[in-house]
């Protein structure tokens, strides 16, 4: 303590008085903290006094109303003297807050409740989502009344962005599949000498189930992210009202070219990964289990029939649609901060990929003749 702010505490007859002198300020808090943790409290009532003191703020109050706490002195043991006018409404107020009981933690809700609250969202999103739709599908049939209302130019870009910009990992993914899975698959199958039949287990796997879930995953983290990203940004930027503004639907500006160019796009992507992915396992087969190419095509013409590969590519535009309807709709519901666009975002990218992994097992259930 230096002499700027100092403390005594005396022993009298009708108890113990502590005697506060000098700035008991927060720019004396560490040297005053220090000093207190020293000092031997008496037990009984307590008198203040502060006669001697030249400044006192609330820290100085909430120090000494802490270390008393913690020195068991309780503060309706403690007596006020000598203090100015002005200074005991500080004191008032600072010990009232200190000694007033504090609100009660909630406990955590349990599963139950976690439950209830998880279906009330759900339920809650659902009337947006049949407005979303019913707008969309009001769009929809305006343009197939009017073909000359699609914005055709917008949708060849969209086309492009989706399809054409996608096909290198597009490629890149299902040839690592399809070598990957003609690997292991080649040495489990070698073992019993059945090497020829690598070519029917990777051609109806990628036909059927590999190449349409990879290019449907590639495309919620590509392109859907990307559509709720742009949405969300027009309106952040308020270009959405103006859209409205200008007697423009944003169904048919926006949803629309996005949602025929990625239905357009799935199909022949997945067929593109088909090809791709038997010709990853082709190079497999040949360096690894002696298959010529010969071989190999001739084998697969026999064992992949044509409903396998039509199978797998009348899923693509069911998983397209969902993604993009998915994506759109986030993007609308995009608040007017850009934080929301990162968290939309995520939901367009999670949402997407548990809609394609359900539609696939819808697919699975409803047509078990196609395995």
């Amino acid at each position: 303590m230096t002499d700027r702010q100092s403390f005594t505490l005396e022993s009298t007859e009708s108890g113990a008085v502590l005697r506060l002198a000098g700035e008991w300020r927060l720019a004396h808090l560490v040297e005053m903290d220090q000093a207190l943790a020293g000092a031997v409290w008496p037990k009984g009532r307590l008198t203040v006094d502060g006669a001697a003191l030249t400044g006192l703020d609330s820290a100085g109050v909430m120090l000494l109303y802490r270390r008393l706490q913690a020195a068991g002195v309780s503060w309706s043991q403690v007596d006020l003297a000598g203090f100015d006018a002005e200074r005991l409404p500080l004191l008032d107020l600072v010990t009232d807050r200190l000694t007033a009981p504090g609100a009660a933690v909630p406990a955590p809700p349990g599963w139950l409740a976690r439950l209830g609250r998880w279906v009330s969202e759900a339920v809650g999103v659902l009337p947006d989502w049949l407005n979303f739709l019913g707008r969309v599908g009001a769009a929809l049939w305006q343009v197939l009344r009017r073909p000359a209302s699609l914005r055709g130019r917008e949708t060849v870009v969209q086309l492009e962005a989706v399809g054409l910009r996608a096909v290198p990992i597009v490629a890149l993914m299902t040839f690592l599949i399809g070598v990957v899975f003609a690997y292991l698959l080649g040495i489990q199958i070698e073992k019993y000498g059945a090497n020829i039949f690598i070519v029917d287990g990777v051609s109806m796997a990628m036909a059927r189930e590999l190449s349409p879930l990879l290019v449907a995953i590639l495309m919620a983290g590509r392109s859907g992210a990307a559509f709720t990203a742009q949405i969300g940004a027009m309106k952040v930027t308020e270009e959405i009202d103006a859209i409205t503004t200008l007697g423009l639907s944003p169904m048919q500006v926006l949803v629309l070219p996005r949602l025929i160019a990625i239905v357009i796009a799935m199909p022949l992507l997945t067929f593109f990964g088909d090809v791709v992915g038997i010709a990853g396992s082709a190079v497999v087969a040949a360096s690894q289990l002696d298959i010529t190419l010969v071989t190999f095509v001739n084998r697969l013409k026999d064992v992949l029939p044509l409903d396998m590969v039509v199978y797998g590519l009348y899923k693509a535009p069911v998983f397209a649609a969902a993604i993009a309807l998915i994506a759109c709709r986030n993007g609308f519901a995009v608040s007017r901060d850009a934080r929301s666009i990162g968290e939309r975002t995520t939901s367009t990218v999670v949402s997407s990929l548990v809609a394609v992994i359900l539609i696939n097992a819808l697919f699975a259930i409803l047509h078990p003749e196609a395995t």
